[in-house]
């Protein structure tokens, strides 16, 4: 269906930070599937498992175990509760559900706020309190709690009990949900640490505390969106580090199979106690081939530090975009990068320039460029990228 503009240009292999098309023309990929192949093209530890996994057995369905589920789970909650305590809440600890994408993680998310409030709130309790300009994913439940208009028009009607407040505005949150007269109550608080998709706006801790206080106050959950943030990405192995908050609910996605679809929602387990057999499924959700893929990114990314190499090459990209001509801003949060130009200059034409010239990048509006290479990149690859941007910039 016609749900993309027409492709520039077909890919049929890549390795490491780069990908080439069809006529074999090599191309350095500086979006990563946008966040998604963290540990860049066809990593031999990765495609290792896969292909072992894959010749043992592929699916069993969720009415019966595999080897791979329950280990990833335990995985992905010690690096949660690790990064609790490095906040600075000890004896975190939580379940995971999984799903085959970071849309269906938000629907679970979304879900169990719903069950948890229709038992322990008081009835009166309706809204999901999200962010203007924030992105949850493309379902209809994801796209109701998504703060983007624009996304929703023709789709009504939409599922209601969504309520959304301007980011980083603590003097409408304030009035609206903490100090008014009859302050709103709510079920639950989402949010993404850093706005990916509008323009890599990062929310403030004053405004993230502000958000946690509003939940708390109504009993309510806190739900992180860590989809495009989590896992290295910002340079912490969460989002919610930088902000000194620990949610309740964090869901993961896109770099958690390096490429393999897989996502998971985690919730501590006095909140996860809501869901009980028959609440929540998923066909292929934690399926062992995608467990697999998952088990194998998240250790190559403990095992090379590449959190560190995140937060050091992201600070050293940073710094070179931002002395480039007609680069207004960069907004750097590890290798999530975004990059604004002066209002003269078509962030689409550069990115067509680039692509031209054999760098991947991404128009996220009409003066905005994102970039998210692989968490490994180079010190040499970011230097590329840097000079063809530059020409792209002249051009």
């Amino acid at each position: 269906m016609h749900t993309y503009a027409p492709a520039d240009v077909t890919f049929t292999h890549g390795t490491g930070s780069y990908l080439f098309d069809k006529s074999g023309r090599k191309y350095l990929d500086f979006l990563s599937g946008i966040s998604v192949t963290s540990l860049g093209h066809a990593h031999p530890v990765v495609t290792e498992a896969i292909s072992r996994q894959a010749a043992r057995v592929t699916h069993v369905s969720n009415l019966f175990g595999n080897e791979h589920a329950g280990t990833l789970a335990e995985n992905i909650n010690r690096l949660i509760s690790l990064a609790a305590c490095r906040v600075g809440e000890e004896g975190v600890s939580g379940r995971v559900f999984f799903s085959n994408s970071g849309a269906e993680a938000i629907e679970c998310a979304i879900k169990l706020t719903r069950k948890r409030a229709s038992q322990a709130l008081a009835e009166s309790t309706k809204i999901i309190l999200g962010i203007e300009k924030g992105f949850h994913g493309r379902t209809h439940g994801a796209l109701a709690a998504t703060g983007q208009p624009d996304k929703k028009v023709g789709f009504d009607p939409l599922p209601g009990g969504f309520d959304h407040v301007e980011l980083n505005n603590l003097e409408a949150l304030d009035a609206r949900y903490l100090s008014a007269d009859s302050p709103g109550v709510v079920q639950g608080v989402i949010f993404e640490p850093v706005l990916g998709e509008s323009g890599v706006l990062g929310v403030d801790s004053s405004f993230a505390r502000a958000l946690v206080e509003v939940a708390r106050s109504s009993r309510g959950v806190v739900i992180v969106d860590e989809i495009q943030t989590g896992l290295g990405r910002t340079g912490d192995w969460f989002g919610f580090e930088r902000l000194g908050v620990v949610p309740d609910i964090i869901t993961l996605a896109k770099s958690l199979g390096n490429g393999f679809p897989i996502g998971a929602c985690w919730a501590r387990d006095e909140v996860a106690d809501y869901f009980v057999p028959g609440s929540h499924g998923s066909t292929f959700g934690g399926q062992p081939l995608a467990c697999s893929a998952a088990l194998a990114t998240l250790g190559v990314i403990e095992q090379e530090n590449l959190i560190e190499n995140a937060r050091y090459i992201g600070a050293y990209l940073s710094k070179e975009i931002s002395s480039l001509a007609q680069v207004v801003e960069v907004r750097g949060f590890g290798l999530l990068i975004g990059i604004t130009l002066c209002e003269e200059t078509s962030a689409r034409a550069v990115q067509t320039k680039a692509l031209e010239a054999g760098l991947i990048i991404n128009a996220i509006g009409d003066s905005i460029i994102r970039l998210a290479p692989p968490l490994n990149v180079s010190i040499e690859e970011a230097n590329q990228a840097v000079e063809v941007l530059g020409s792209a910039l002249s051009a």
